[in-house]
């Protein structure tokens, strides 16, 4: 079966003739490179989840052709190996819980991952908003910690940059941003939402 000339371009397939596998699989024919990219696949997943366009990518770089790339990747959904809908769900909860993302960084490392769009809004649907609010509140007392010194106008300018590149939205950054270092005993009465974070 052929796959679409624009559906192997959207996923960053290369041709055939690149690749480590390559050679080997038009010496010993398809059924070899079908065991390679098992194998392949086999050894990617071992380390962690992967997404299926992720899989596509590694078995296109090692030269595997999208036809055999394909099959092979469809006999691991089917089996359960590979499921795009699970891997997101744990992207999400894993990252946010550990590394303190925000909603948009989320999104954006699941679309750089191959991840659709329904599938990624599915994901981010798990992310309970007062977990969400919860979790920058936590990112921000443990910076504000070692800012006592510096003046709070600027202080705030920080830490809203901080959330920020946590992919944390403006909104939400402003609120919990104020809340903390007003808790804290600054008083922030020029901070507005016009108020640009530091770079």
């Amino acid at each position: 079966m052929s796959r679409p000339r624009s559906e192997e371009g959207a996923t960053g397939d290369v041709p055939a003739d690149e690749g480590e596998y390559a050679e080997a699989a038009e010496v010993v024919g398809t059924g070899a490179a079908e065991r390679l990219a098992r194998d392949t696949v086999y050894r990617l997943l071992s380390t962690r989840a992967r997404s299926h366009a992720e899989l596509l990518r590694a078995l296109r770089r090692h030269g595997i052709d999208a036809d055999t790339a394909h099959a092979v990747l469809d006999r691991f959904v089917a089996a359960g190996l590979v499921d795009d809908a699970a891997f997101a769900t744990e992207w999400v909860r894993s990252r946010h819980r550990e590394r303190g993302l925000g909603r948009r960084a989320l999104e954006e490392e699941l679309r750089g991952k191959g991840i659709d769009g329904d599938t990624v809004r599915a994901a981010l649907d798990s992310v309970d908003t007062d977990a969400e609010v919860e979790r920058a509140r936590q990112l921000v007392r443990r910076r504000a910690g070692g800012m006592t010194a510096v003046e709070p106008r600027t202080r705030a300018r920080r830490l809203l940059a901080m959330l920020a590149r946590k992919g944390y939205g403006r909104a939400l950054a402003y609120r919990v941003v104020r809340e903390e270092l007003e808790s804290a005993g600054a008083s922030l009465e020029e901070l507005s939402e016009d108020t640009e974070p530091d770079p």
